[in-house]
C-alpha cells in the first residue's frame, strides 16, 4: 500500500487507505482517504458501488463468490485504519470455492472478529448497509449524549446493588441459610442433651453392666475369696507355721521374706474381696438404667461418630458453625439494610433518568424531522418509544410518507430514503462510528434538495470522516476530496482506474456530472460556481 499523503492527527479513528483486487470489474484499485467529506463519483456502471461492496466485506457482511472478477481465483480487500495512535490492517479474501478468510494485521482471524473491530469504526448507509444506529442500544447511547444525561450515578448504584446482592449471598452461603442454621442447632442440641460425661463413659458403663448382670454370683464368689484368705483361715495358719520354721535360718532368709510378703498379699486380697462384695448392689432397676444409658450413647454414636470422642468433637464443630452463621445472619441484616437504601436511591435515580430521556426525546425528534424535510422527505415524522424502569429501552420510530404508520428505524424502506433518514438522524445524534459511508443518498432527488443533501453531508463531516457515492454534481461539490472511478473498455475485460482529483480535474468531473460534457465552457463555469459556493 502507498503512504498516506496527509499527516493524521493523534486520537482519531478513520479509514486511511484501501486496496481492492479482482472484485467485479475492478482488477486492482487503491484508494487514499482523507478526513472530512469525500465524494466518490464516476459514470454509471463504472464500479463506484463496488467500492462500497469492498467496505461491506471488511465489516464482516456476507461474502458472495459471484463478486469475484475474471482476474484471478479470489477477490481480496485490504484496508488500513488508524485508531487513536495505533494503526491496524484488516483484510478479507473471497475464493471461488470454499469459505471466505479474514486477516487482522496479517494474521488469520475470523469474520466475527472483523465485525467486532469495525463496529465502532465504519457505518454504511444504503441498501444492505451496516448501520449501528439501527440498534436500540446505539439509539439510547445517542439520545443520552445529545441530552447530556449523566449516567455515572445510575451505573454506580446499579453496580452497588449487584455487589451487595453478591455479598448477601456470600454471607448467607446459599438460599437455604435458615434451614442449615436450624439443622445445626438441632444436631448440637441433640448431642448436648445426651450429657456425655467423658469419652470413656460407655466403656465404664459396660463394665458396670457386666458386674450387675451377675451381681449375686459375683457377691458370693468375692465373699468366698475374702473368707478363704482371711487372717485366721487355715491357709494363713499353715503359711504362718512355715514362716516360724524358717526364721533364724540364714540359708532360708529369702523364703522368710517372701512368706512374710505372701501373708500380707493374701490379707490384702481378702480385704479387697470383702469390700468388693459389700459394694455390689443387687439392684435390677440400676442395671436397667445402665443398659438404657448404653443404648442412648450407642444411638448418638450411630448418628455422629464411631466413638464418643468423635461425637464430642462434632458437637464442638456444630457450635462453632452455629456461631458463624448467627454472626453471618447479623451481618446479612446489615447488608440487607444497605441494599434497601441503595435500591431506594436507585429507584429515585432511575425515575430521574427516565424523565430526562422522555423530556429530551421530543426535541430530538423535531430536529430530525426538520432535517428530513430539508432532505426532500416533507412528510417525515419521528417519535421515540421509551420504556423500562430508567427509560433504557429506547427505539426510534419513523414514518416517511403521509398516512404511513410509524415503524422502527431498522425497518425503513431501502435505498435513498433510508440513506437520507440515516443522514438526518446522524446530524442530530452524533456518536460513533467515525467513518460514515452513504450510498444512494441522492437517489430520486435533484436541484435544491441535492444542495441540501450536500450541505448536510458537509456539516456531518466536521467531526468525522464521510464518504458519499454520488452522481449529483451539487452533492459532490461540497466534498473536501473527490475520488473518480473510471471504467475503460478494451478488447479484454474492462479496466478500472481510481484517482483522487485535483481542483482542475474536479471542475472537469463536475462538468461531466452536470451536463455530460466535461469540456463544455458553460458546464465548467457552473461547476466552478458550485465549488465556490460550497466552500
Amino acid at each position: 500500500m502507498s503512504e498516506v499523503a496527509k499527516t493524521t492527527s493523534s486520537k482519531e479513528k478513520r479509514l486511511l487507505e484501501m486496496h481492492v483486487s479482482n472484485l467485479g470489474v475492478i482488477e486492482n484499485a487503491s484508494l487514499i482517504f482523507s478526513s472530512g467529506m469525500t465524494a466518490l463519483t464516476g459514470e454509471t456502471g463504472a464500479g463506484k458501488t463496488l467500492i462500497v461492496t469492498a467496505l461491506q466485506l471488511l465489516t464482516g457482511q456476507r461474502a458472495d463468490s459471484g463478486l469475484i472478477g475474471p482476474f484471478g481465483d479470489e477477490a481480496r480487500v485490504d484496508a488500513r485504519y488508524i485508531i487513536d495512535d495505533d494503526e491496524i490492517v484488516i483484510s478479507r479474501a473471497v475464493p471461488r470455492d470454499g469459505r471466505s478468510r479474514a486477516y487482522i494485521n496479517g494474521s488469520i482471524s475470523t469474520v466475527s472478529s472483523l465485525q467486532e473491530i469495525t463496529e465502532n469504526l465504519i457505518e454504511i448507509h444504503g441498501q444492505h448497509g451496516h448501520t449501528s444506529l439501527e440498534k436500540t442500544a446505539e439509539q439510547r447511547k445517542a439520545l443520552d449524549k445529545y441530552a447530556k444525561i449523566d449516567l455515572t450515578n445510575l451505573k454506580a448504584l446499579r453496580k452497588a446493588r449487584e455487589e451487595l446482592k453478591g455479598a448477601l449471598l456470600e454471607t448467607l452461603g446459599h438460599e437455604n441459610f435458615e434451614k442449615e442454621l436450624e439443622l445445626l442447632q438441632f444436631q448440637e442440641n441433640e448431642i448436648a442433651q445426651t450429657q456425655i460425661e467423658s469419652p470413656e463413659e460407655e466403656e465404664r458403663l459396660k463394665e458396670s453392666e457386666i458386674l450387675l448382670a451377675n451381681a449375686t454370683g459375683n457377691q458370693y464368689l468375692s465373699m468366698k475369696i475374702s473368707e478363704t484368705l482371711k487372717a485366721d483361715s487355715p491357709l494363713i495358719e499353715e503359711i504362718g507355721k512355715l514362716l516360724q520354721e524358717t526364721q533364724g535360718n540364714p540359708s532360708l532368709e529369702g523364703f522368710e521374706r517372701e512368706l512374710t510378703e505372701l501373708i500380707q498379699i493374701i490379707t490384702d486380697i481378702s480385704s479387697t474381696a470383702r469390700n468388693f462384695s459389700e459394694s455390689i448392689d443387687v439392684d435390677p432397676q440400676r442395671l436397667d438404667e445402665i443398659q438404657q444409658r448404653i443404648a442412648l450413647l450407642q444411638d448418638i454414636r450411630r448418628k455422629y461418630g464411631e466413638t464418643l470422642q468423635v461425637v464430642l468433637e462434632k458437637q464442638k464443630q456444630f457450635a462453632e458453625q452455629i456461631q458463624i452463621l448467627e454472626n453471618a445472619d447479623q451481618k446479612a441484616q446489615e447488608i440487607q439494610e444497605q441494599l434497601q437504601k441503595v435500591e431506594k436511591d436507585l429507584a429515585t435515580e432511575e425515575e430521574k433518568i427516565e424523565t430526562l430521556r422522555k423530556k429530551a426525546a421530543p426535541e430530538i425528534a423535531r430536529e430530525i424531522e426538520l432535517y428530513l424535510h430539508e432532505l426532500s422527505i416533507p412528510d417525515g415524522k419521528v417519535e421515540f418509544h421509551i420504556d423500562g424502569v430508567a427509560g433504557e429501552q429506547v427505539e426510534i420510530k419513523v414514518s416517511l410518507n403521509h398516512g404511513q404508520e410509524l415503524q422502527p428505524l431498522r425497518k425503513v424502506a431501502s435505498g435513498g430514503e433510508l440513506a437520507r433518514t440515516a443522514l438526518a438522524t446522524r446530524l442530530v445524534l452524533s456518536t460513533e462510528p467515525e467513518t460514515l459511508i452513504f450510498d444512494e443518498v441522492d437517489a430520486g432527488i435533484g436541484g435544491q434538495t441535492a444542495l441540501e443533501v450536500g450541505n448536510c453531508l458537509k456539516e456531518l463531516s466536521t467531526d468525522r470522516q464521510v464518504l458519499v457515492v454520488t452522481h449529483l454534481a451539487q452533492v459532490a461539490s461540497y466534498a473536501d476530496t473527490q475520488i473518480q472511478v473510471v471504467k475503460e473498455e478494451n478488447e479484454g475485460p474492462p479496466s478500472i482506474t481510481v484517482r483522487t482529483l485535483d481542483k482542475d480535474q474536479r471542475v472537469v468531473e463536475i462538468s461531466r456530472m452536470l451536463s455530460g460534457s466535461p469540456d463544455s465552457e458553460n458546464a465548467q463555469k457552473h461547476a466552478n460556481e458550485l465549488l465556490e459556493n460550497a466552500h
